[in-house]
């Protein structure tokens, strides 16, 4: 889960995407219906602290408490660093706040345009084919 509204949230996300070749993952907005249902009990402001991740059968995980079983679901090299990630979790949980903190300066560093993305509109393998035709 992601917060729309934030440039560099959906394009983080896309690459997110992008890397997942399997089609494992499924973008779900903060904004939208669904995070209400997929989050319950919680509200809008509680919601929008943090990205989540809701895995079936898991429970749901926000902030850098995140990353590792987000890495664990994708291929190459992640679950490598997700393993890494959950043995740091102080570290991690840092580092996903200083991101999360200084993410309009991120999103001005990618730039507008790739802000701009949809990141509901990227298929899974995306860069693969966009390097394969380039």
């Amino acid at each position: 889960m992601y917060d729309s509204d934030c440039g560099f949230c959906r394009w983080a996300l896309a690459r997110i995407l992008a890397w997942d070749r399997r089609g494992r993952l499924r973008p779900v907005a903060l904004q939208d219906d669904a995070a209400v249902l997929l989050l319950p009990g919680t509200d809008a402001e509680e919601r929008a602290r943090s990205w989540h991740i809701v895995i079936p059968g898991e429970e749901v995980r926000s902030g850098g408490a995140a990353l590792p079983p987000l890495l664990r679901l994708l291929p190459g090299g992640a679950p490598w660093l997700g393993a890494v990630a959950a043995t740091s979790p102080r570290s991690t949980e840092r580092l996903y706040r200083w991101v999360a903190d200084h993410r309009d300066w991120l999103g001005r560093l990618v730039g507008a345009r790739a802000c701009s993305v949809d990141p509901r509109e990227v298929r899974p393998g995306d860069r693969e084919r966009r390097r394969d035709q380039g």
